[in-house]
């Protein structure tokens, strides 16, 4: 079993990076992508980084899935230029899941996750699970999976 804690999150201006396409390794690229531009920017020392899992391949055609949008979070004074997109990441109460970040690990999470929330007293909220990158989770194997959920 896997630790569980229950946080707030705010709301957040990101900047995003999206691919579209099957999931696979062609999504680290679009991370490097974001953090290389984040770099120029001197935006990655104090950085929350999020990829979001905008469909799920069981439901979406492969090459119509929205790959894990590479996002940084920034702030109201950030300016942007057109090789990125903006938008708001909305908030609220998540249960936060740490894992390896790895194919398996990932995989096994997500189906342990979905078995835990109701023996938690949550359901999932209608919102985009987030896996989270902050500090020294940029650069090691670790990721934090945030689960948007309110009360069942």
């Amino acid at each position: 079993m896997y630790e569980i804690k229950v946080e707030i999150l705010p709301n957040y201006r990101i900047a995003y990076v999206r691919r579209v396409g099957r999931y696979g390794p062609a999504n680290i690229k679009v991370m490097e992508k974001l953090k290389k531009w984040a770099k120029e920017k001197n935006l990655l020392k104090s950085a929350i980084l999020f990829e979001i899992p905008q469909d799920n391949p069981k439901t979406t055609l492969s090459e119509n899935c929205r790959f894990d949008d590479a996002c940084i979070v920034i702030s109201k004074d950030d300016q942007l230029d057109d090789s990125i997109c903006e938008s708001e990441l909305s908030g609220g109460k998540h249960l936060i899941y740490e894992f390896k970040h790895t194919t398996d690990d990932i995989q096994k999470a997500y189906t342990d996750i979905f078995s835990s929330l109701q023996s938690n007293g949550y359901q999932i909220d209608n919102k985009p699970i987030l896996e989270r990158y902050n500090g020294d989770r940029i650069n090691n194997p670790y990721c934090e999976i945030c689960v948007p959920v309110k009360p069942l």
